[in-house]
């Protein structure tokens, strides 16, 4: 999968502290994707608008 122009920002739920945190990037058509920030050459997560849509709306209903 082709990254380059991916904007990745940090969760909103992050530490301010450097804590462990996901990055996503949500600037790419058809996808969205997810790294740990702790190792961002690490292995991305790819999600359709769709399921990253249901993932969220699972994760809110929960917090």
């Amino acid at each position: 999968m082709d990254l380059i122009g991916a904007t990745w920002r940090k969760s909103s739920r992050s530490s301010a502290n450097g804590g462990d945190c996901v990055e996503v990037a949500d600037n790419l058509s058809g996808v969205v994707l997810v790294r740990d920030s702790k190792d961002r050459d690490g292995g991305v997560l790819a999600f359709g608008p769709v399921a990253w849509k249901a993932f969220v709306a699972q994760v809110t209903e929960r917090a």
